[in-house]
């Protein structure tokens, strides 16, 4: 066993001084005889110990690797993992170019060295992320007397869509009315205030947003016991190859300015506002599904008449709520001029089901229009029924009195 061990050892040595020994002749540009003769003396010398402080190196820079260097590697690889690894060292390193070569005195960082795949990081990839926050708490906001408090803030707008304001805090670096002016690089943040209730902030803080409800809550009525809130992402990246692209509770686009504020906003807005109104429609179906039940067990319910009367005005308010001040289904003024935002606006639409959410709507609301008819007529019939008593009584109270009558007038005669 002993005598097999040295033989297999020295035939591998040999080996590796051949592979060794072809690739340094096969690269004379970068190598020399004495690199040469460095490389036999090492490997004679197999007990040789690295002290090497390794740093990760860089793709962009040059690598000189030096032969006594690589010998010395796989001696180490080889005397302590064995005959295979050894094998796969020596592979790993032979498949390198020669052009590539490592001066290790030369510190590289590991962020500079890549993924090894793109081989640096390009700059230009980076994505900026801009908040968007939309609340709900009120189902009217004065925006006139908005505007009129915060003047400084108010961006005039480009359409003749009245229902929304937009303003904006904070200092830009260019004009804010510009086109293809972008959010990039700045502090400012804006916030787009619907006269239905809804607002929409984009690029607030968290820490900052109750600071922004505020200021409209002075102008809001109709403050509703809880505020229904939701959040959406816009990404900015310049080296986009289409206008925008559309993620998971994202959407990306080359820049993001007021026309593209504009456009977000009256979807989202319109989108937390239709949630509030399919919920209130929601409570109206359970309470009514509740008396369906409670009939099918007694045969009978005991709605008042002017419970079922506020029913029937809450369900034609909020229908015509959702048609006419959240404008459901009016094209947006800036998505008729422009096809960026036309896309954009279409791409919203379909992410947040509204249509489909309106088509659910209207169904339940016609559950709920069927109900409140077929109570109505139940109610109806209670009081022809009611009515209809009252006139028996009152014919049989007629019929007594004739006989009471008759029967006095019959007594008198008789007597006579």
């Amino acid at each position: 066993m002993i005598v097999t061990k040295m033989l297999r050892s020295r035939s591998i040595d040999k080996h590796l001084k051949t592979m060794l020994l072809i690739s340094s002749s096969s690269s004379s540009s970068s190598s020399s005889p004495a690199s040469a003769l460095r490389t036999q003396s090492t490997l004679a010398n197999p007990n040789t110990i690295l002290h090497t402080n390794l740093r990760c190196p860089s793709p962009a820079k040059t690598l000189i690797f030096n032969r006594s260097f690589v010998s010395t590697i796989f001696e180490s690889s080889y005397h302590n993992f064995g005959y295979n690894l050894g094998v796969l060292v020596v592979r790993g390193l032979s498949s390198m170019a020669s052009s590539h070569t490592l001066d290790w005195n030369e510190p590289v960082s590991c962020s500079e060295a890549g993924d090894g795949n793109t081989g640096s990081v390009n700059q230009e990839e980076t994505r900026l992320s801009i908040p968007v926050r939309t609340f709900f708490f009120s189902t009217s906001v004065d925006l006139r007397r908005l505007v009129e408090l915060n003047k400084a803030n108010f961006i005039p707008p480009t359409s003749r869509m009245t229902n929304y304001v937009v303003l904006r805090f904070g200092n830009i670096k260019s004009d804010p009315n510009g086109v293809d002016t972008s959010l990039s690089g700045s502090e400012c943040c804006y916030m787009v205030v619907f006269q239905y209730g809804s607002i929409v902030l984009f690029n607030v803080s968290e820490h900052e947003v109750d600071g922004y409800l505020k200021i409209v809550q002075r102008h809001a009525s109709g403050l509703l016991p809880e505020m229904r809130k939701d959040e959406y992402e816009v990404r900015e990246k310049p080296t986009l190859s289409t206008w925008m692209e559309g993620g998971l509770d994202y959407i990306m686009l080359q820049y993001l300015n007021i026309d593209g504020i504009r456009t977000i906003g009256s979807v989202l807005g319109q989108s937390i506002a239709l949630d509030y109104y399919v919920r209130q429609i929601d409570g109206m179906v359970a309470e009514f599904t509740d008396i369906n039940r409670g009939m099918e067990k007694t045969g009978t319910f005991t709605m008042e008449r002017k419970k079922l009367f506020q029913l029937v005005g809450k369900a034609n308010s909020n229908l015509a709520d959702v048609i006419l001040k959240l404008g459901l289904f009016e094209r947006s003024d800036i998505a008729w001029k422009n096809a960026n935002y036309a896309q954009i606006w279409e791409y919203l639409r379909d992410e947040f089901e509204l249509t489909q959410r309106f088509a659910s709507l209207d169904y339940k609301l016609k559950f709920v229009e069927h109900n409140i008819r077929f109570l109505q007529e139940i109610l109806q019939n209670r009081k022809s029924d009611s009515l209809e008593w009252l006139i028996i009584i009152l014919i049989g109270a007629e019929i007594l009195i004739s006989v009471y009558g008759i029967a006095h007038t019959s007594a008198a005669i008789t007597s006579l």
